[in-house]
């Protein structure tokens, strides 16, 4: 079952003081990236964060359940009412996550690899 957009603008805005957050559809349902990394889904009108150790101190409840079948499980918020603990576990998370490689430029791989078979 798809996410209601109307349920995923209003995440956003309630994580909006973490940073530059954005959501993505993905497969049906939303990325959820801020400040570039991607930190969350939403999934079937609820919100799922990646696991830290960082952000599983802070969390009100523990619960714990894959958004999507055949998924690791992640953090599943269900207050999502509350922007300043939203945006406090999107800081956290996103403070405890690696940067996320830069993407690979692959049209101008692509011709440069013609560049050299011309040679």
């Amino acid at each position: 079952m798809a996410s209601n957009s109307d349920l995923v603008q209003y995440i956003v805005d309630q994580c909006a003081a973490a940073g530059v957050i954005e959501a993505k559809k993905m497969f049906g349902d939303y990325g959820l990236y801020c400040n570039g990394k991607l930190y969350g889904l939403i999934s079937d009108n609820g919100l799922y964060i990646k696991p830290t150790e960082e952000c599983k101190r802070i969390l009100k409840d523990l619960v714990m359940r894959p958004p999507y079948e055949g998924a690791k499980p992640y953090f599943y918020i269900e207050d999502i009412d509350n922007s300043d603990y939203l945006a406090q576990l999107v800081h956290t998370t996103c403070e405890a996550l690696p940067t996320p490689k830069p993407k690979k430029d692959r049209k101008k791989e692509e011709k440069e690899e013609k560049k050299k078979e011309k040679r």
